[in-house]
């Protein structure tokens, strides 16, 4: 299907995106790796423990000034890219729940974060000059699947 980073996909499956979404690509990336190869219900879990910040989200690239966090090792709360990804995980039960697959039986197979579109703005600067403000939009994409007993 265009727009997914994926040929095939499984038999038994529901999907969902999310294009360009305003979110650090560096915390989307943490977060589809962290989350993936989860069950949908341990997902969803994970998710909402991370926006209330009880639990942090495990970072394993871009660990720059990461802190350390008990029994976690480096990681954060990103509570606004949390959310986004919240929404793609609702869509992909509801797309799941349309196509009659068993909920309690689905895990996610493949959940990618992409660059998107740029954003190109400018800032003032003083003396009339102005510099570059670019901001990267973030492309989100769920693959869940029934997996049998």
């Amino acid at each position: 299907m265009k727009g997914y980073s994926i040929e095939q996909f499984p038999e038994q499956s529901a999907r969902s995106r999310i294009v360009e979404a305003n979110i650090s690509l560096k915390d989307a990336i943490n977060i589809a790796h962290y989350l993936r190869g989860m069950t949908l219900s341990a997902a969803k879990k994970a998710v909402e423990l991370g926006i209330e910040k009880k639990k942090p989200v495990k970072y394993f690239r871009y660990l720059d000034s990461v802190s350390h966090r008990t029994g976690t090792g480096p990681g954060r709360y990103p509570v606004r890219a949390l959310k986004i990804f919240k929404k793609a995980l609702d869509n992909a039960e509801a797309n799941a729940e349309f196509k009659n697959l068993d909920l309690e039986k689905l895990v996610v197979r493949h959940l990618a974060a992409t660059k998107g579109q740029m954003l190109k703005r400018y800032a003032p600067k003083a003396y009339g000059r102005a510099g570059g403000l670019d901001r990267d939009l973030v492309n989100i994409e769920v693959v869940v699947e029934e997996v049998k007993d």
